[in-house]
Parts: structure tokens; C-alpha cells; sequence
């Protein structure tokens, strides 16, 4: 079920007086229906295919997953060979009475295992450490929470493992005030560049994304609406469940363009991805380790004289987005700057220099302090990140050869060393020339 509905039935019951009745309402409604949330075969494959290479026979842990359409797809597909064991977990009990028969007639019984649990308390016993190579909940997040699913499922995962999840977010800027009356007492939404600060906060790196398309809402609500519509309520339970099932229609009717569902594709940050690094936001007092860090990665002044003045131009300085990676022994080890640029006019960002001390380095300081510094443009509202290093390094932040947008550098430089990362992809990608603060010299 959406977000919305789980926290609705709860409202419902507060009028009717029954919680018991108006889940049970609630269920009633949706028992039998193709999809419990907004998605697709499509879309699920496409968030697999974001997976990348999985073993042979992978350890699939469906959480929420209801009558199971996804865990019978990612049982005959996950990995590639059609050898995926899948363990479907869901409280409610006629949910896997659907799944168990359905994975029986497509001659997957044998690897579709149901539990019936709260994936909210998984009990380390049944659900040990690192036991599965693929944990994916489609839909059911929001049950935890975002933040809390995150943090929870981590452990879950074997090494190399991934974690897919969906979650109902903000499509526009500035969302209406309808939709945040019934959004917002619920299940307060954030922008996809807010939770993929989330993301990198808990310590995953984002393999990739899927803003899922109007036809995954079609695909659930079509069949709930034609239900809806027909139903006749024989109880208050009933018809409060049914009241608040037809204003989440009325709503997605009116402001669906607003919000919608985004799947992420998350792998946890090892330890040579800088995992146990501690990163800050550079302090007054920094200032004399940042430099000698520069100093020192790179051997000449040059890096670290452009540090001290890019902080003393007031135009190019963006407070809290020079950030620092400490040692374990509190000492500044790693260092990361973002200014402000310009392409064609249009505010950007512009990533230099990143320095790692030289007896660190290979170690993820270099890699944790970008990640960071990265998550907390995303979080302060930036759209757009520019870079010109080495194309075989940044790729693994996401950065791809501006020229694909259009976006050039005012000298001459190899194609591929020239990189930009969208942090916001909401917001128009502006194509030109960099214009770089003038400490930079060109």
C-alpha cells in the first residue's frame, strides 16, 4: 500500500473507533488486487538491472512484500541463472497465503520461503548479519521511515550486497498547499536530493535511481479506484476505510504531478570507500591543517594558496561546503572544497582542490570526504557539481563528461577530465562555458 494509506487507516480508526476494524477494512480493499503500492514489472526490473552483477544464486530478502509480485519476479530473475532464493516477509497473513499459491502454480515454492514478521523487528536469530545478497522493499519503507529502514537493513547485507527501496517524494519545488494538507500530518515527503543526503549520511553510496512513471500509479490505483467505487460500506470501520481510500484518489487526481515514488539502489560504503572516515564541515580552526594537507598531497603551494584565497573571496566561499576527513586520532587527514562557478551565467559549483595526506591515502579519507562534502551540497539546495580530474576516480560519485550536457571549460582539456554530477535533477542542467572564481586564474 502507498504511504499514505497505512497512515490513513490509523486516522480512520480514530473516527470509527476501531483499529482492529478499519485495518481489517482496509485489507479487505485491497485483498486480491494486482499491486499493494505503485509499481511495474518494468520498474522493477529496471531497479534490478541497477544491481549490477549478483551471484549466481542470490540471497533475496523482500520486505512488505505482500502478495509477493515482486518477489516472484526477482525469484525467477535475480541473478541471472533463475536461482534466487527469496525470503518474503509480511505481517499480514493472507498475503502469503496469495504468495505461496501463486509461487506453487510458476513452480517456485521450492524458492520462495513467506515469514510472517514485522520488518521493523527482525530478530537477529532468525535474520542474521550479512545473510543476504539483495534486500528489497518496494512500496513499504515508510512503515519504518525512511531514515530508519536505512539505518536497520544495513546489517542485513552480505559484502557486496545491495539494498532497493522506493519512496513516495516531492516532484516540484514548491509543492501546493493541498498537497501538503494531506501530506504532511501523514507522512511528511522530501525532495529526492534530501534523501539522497539521507542515503549518503547512513553510509550507501547510490548506484542509481528511478523516478517511477505515471503508469506504476495506473497499475495500482486503476484496480483499487474500480474496487472503490464499487464498494458499499456495511460498517463504520468500513466506510471510514473507504472514505480515506477515496480521498487518496481525490488527491493523486488533483496533485499527483507533485509527488511520486523513487526507487534507489544502494550498495554500503566499505572501508576503502572511506566508510571509517569521520567527516565534518571544515571549522575556523582547520585552517592551518587544511593548508598543510594541501601542502603536502600535492608538494607545492599552489593548491594550498588557492584554498586560503577562495575563503577569503566572499564571492566564490560558500560557508559549510569545505569539508575535512579526521584521522583516528582527531587530526585532519582529508580535505574537500566547493566554490562557486558558473556556467553560461547560471550558479554552479565547482569541486577543487581534494587532498588526502600522503600517509592516508588509498585508505577512503579522500573518497569519504568528498561523499560528504557532496551530500551536503545536495542538502543545501545545489543543483549542479563540476570537476576536472581523473576519469577513472570520479565516476564513482556519480560524475559523468559534462560535454553530455553541453558544459565546456574555458581552456583546453581531454573530454573525459572534465566531469559534472546533477545533484538535483528537477532543476534544468544550463549548457556553456564554466566561468571559475577568479582566485582560480582563468
Amino acid at each position: 500500500m502507498t504511504d499514505n494509506t497505512a497512515s490513513s487507516s490509523s486516522a480512520a480508526s480514530d473516527a470509527s473507533g476501531s483499529d482492529d476494524g478499519v485495518f481489517a477494512a482496509f485489507m479487505e480493499l485491497h485483498r486480491g488486487l494486482p499491486r499493494q503500492s505503485p509499481g511495474s514489472d518494468d520498474s522493477t526490473r529496471h531497479l534490478l538491472s541497477l544491481c549490477g552483477p549478483l551471484p549466481e544464486r542470490p540471497r533475496v530478502l523482500d520486505l512488505g512484500c505482500g502478495p509477493g509480485r515482486s518477489a516472484l519476479l526477482l525469484a525467477a530473475e535475480a541473478g541471472g541463472a533463475g536461482l534466487a532464493e527469496v525470503t518474503a516477509v509480511d505481517l499480514h497473513g493472507p498475503f502469503l497465503d496469495e504468495l505461496r499459491a501463486a509461487a506453487a502454480a510458476r513452480g517456485l515454492d521450492g524458492r520462495v520461503r513467506t515469514v510472517r514478521a514485522d520488518m521493523g523487528a527482525l530478530a537477529p536469530e532468525d535474520f542474521e548479519d550479512g545473510s543476504f545478497d539483495l534486500v528489497w522493499a518496494e512500496g513499504s519503507a515508510y512503515i519504518l521511515g525512511f531514515d530508519r529502514a536505512l539505518a536497520e537493513w544495513k546489517r542485513l547485507l552480505a559484502p557486496g550486497g545491495r539494498l532497493v527501496l522506493t519512496e513516495c517524494e516531492w516532484t516540484v519545488e514548491e509543492p501546493s498547499a493541498g498537497a501538503r494538507a494531506f501530506w504532511d500530518p501523514q507522512y511528511p515527503l522530501r525532495s529526492t536530493a534530501r534523501n539522497t543526503a539521507a542515503v549518503q549520511a547512513a553510509g550507501y553510496r547510490v548506484l542509481g535511481t528511478r523516478l517511477q512513471p505515471d503508469s506504476d500509479w495506473a497499475e495500482y490505483y486503476g484496480p483499487l479506484g474500480e474496487r472503490a467505487r464499487a464498494a458499499v460500506p456495511a460498517s463504520p470501520a468500513e466506510e471510514a476505510a473507504l472514505g480515506y481510500v477515496r480521498e487518496e484518489l481525490a488527491v493523486r487526481e488533483r496533485h499527483g504531478h507533485e509527488y511520486g515514488y523513487t526507487g534507489f539502489v544502494l550498495a554500503p560504503v566499505t572501508a576503502g570507500d572511506g566508510g571509517r572516515w569521520r567527516t565534518r564541515p571544515e571549522a575556523p580552526a582547520d585552517a592551518a591543517a587544511v593548508r598543510a594537507v594541501n601542502l603536502a598531497a600535492f608538494g607545492t603551494p599552489l593548491e594550498a594558496d588557492l584554498v586560503d584565497a577562495l575563503r577569503a573571496d566572499a564571492g566564490a566561499w560558500l560557508p559549510g561546503l569545505s569539508y575535512v576527513a579526521e584521522g583516528p586520532d582527531g587530526e585532519v587527514a582529508a580535505h574537500a572544497l566547493l566554490t562557486r562557478c558558473r556556467v553560461d551565467g547560471v550558479p554552479a559549483l565547482a569541486l577543487a582542490p581534494v587532498a588526502a595526506d600522503p600517509a592516508v591515502q588509498g585508505s577512503g579519507a579522500g573518497s569519504a570526504v568528498v561523499r560528504a562534502l557532496l551530500a551536503a551540497a545536495r542538502e543545501a539546495g545545489e543543483a549542479l557539481v563540476l570537476v576536472l580530474g581523473h576519469p577513472s576516480y570520479y565516476p564513482r560519485f556519480g560524475f559523468t563528461p559534462a560535454s553530455r550536457f553541453g558544459i565546456r571549460a574555458p581552456f583546453e582539456v581531454p573530454d573525459g577530465a572534465m566531469m559534472a554530477l546533477v545533484l538535483d535533477d528537477s532543476v534544468p542542467v544550463p549548457a556553456g562555458t564554466i566561468s571559475y572564481p577568479a582566485p582560480f586564474g582563468v
